[in-house]
């Protein structure tokens, strides 16, 4: 697989944040609202004038439009609601629940009707071979799909010697494309921001678990 230049998704989303940080605010607490126009050139600014403009808020996931304050609120609501059986996979295959949570709210943000346009499906984002593999029969189900995550998770960190970024990098591009680049992680985009999503998150969860 060839390496391919950063989607315009991307550089629009890098460029959002770096003219916010240019916008001049008076208050810590201003809004910040942001307009597109025909030719889709962004305007960013805290007092808007005519309509179009939409509200910036800051989620977990980056600068978003203020409707995505409804999905930070859903993200909170689905942790709790699966933390006791993440926290019991987690001890019952020895893996550190901290590491649990951030893989699923990296690859699904706790959705447990999570679907990919690859059709990994649930909060561990199982792919149909993985889950086979596994005997899980129902990706929906969350108590199902965490026990075949999380296994698939920890026979990964076997495999690659307990090296959490190779094991991470095998969950989201799998195994053999690891080995076939060296047992190192493949210079595929998606794959080297997913390895670092995680870790940050890992890091996070740790210091507050």
């Amino acid at each position: 697989m060839k390496t391919q230049a950063p989607h315009r998704s991307v550089c629009h989303h890098l460029l959002i944040l770096v003219l916010i940080a240019l916008v001049p605010i008076g208050s810590a607490d201003a809004d910040v609202y942001k307009l597109v126009d025909k030719f889709g050139r962004v305007t960013l600014t805290d007092k808007p004038k005519g309509e179009g403009y939409k509200r910036l808020v800051q989620t977990w996931k980056g600068w978003e439009e203020a409707k995505s304050s409804i999905a930070l609120r859903d993200f909170y609501k689905n942790k709790a609601l699966h933390t006791a059986i993440i926290d019991e996979y987690a001890k019952r295959y020895g893996l550190p629940a901290p590491l649990l949570h951030a893989v699923i709210s990296a690859e699904s943000a706790y959705d447990a009707n999570a679907l990919s346009r690859a059709g990994a499906v649930g909060l561990m984002q199982l792919m149909p071979d993985t889950a086979k593999r596994y005997g899980v029969a129902n990706r929906r189900n969350p108590s199902d799909n965490i026990d075949g995550g999380t296994r698939y998770l920890r026979d990964l960190l076997i495999m690659f010697n307990n090296n959490l970024q190779l094991a991470l990098a095998a969950y989201n591009a799998g195994e053999n494309a690891v080995k076939k680049h060296g047992n190192a992680i493949p210079p595929y985009p998606e794959t080297r921001n997913y390895v670092n999503k995680v870790i940050q998150f890992y890091k996070k969860y740790k210091e507050t678990s």
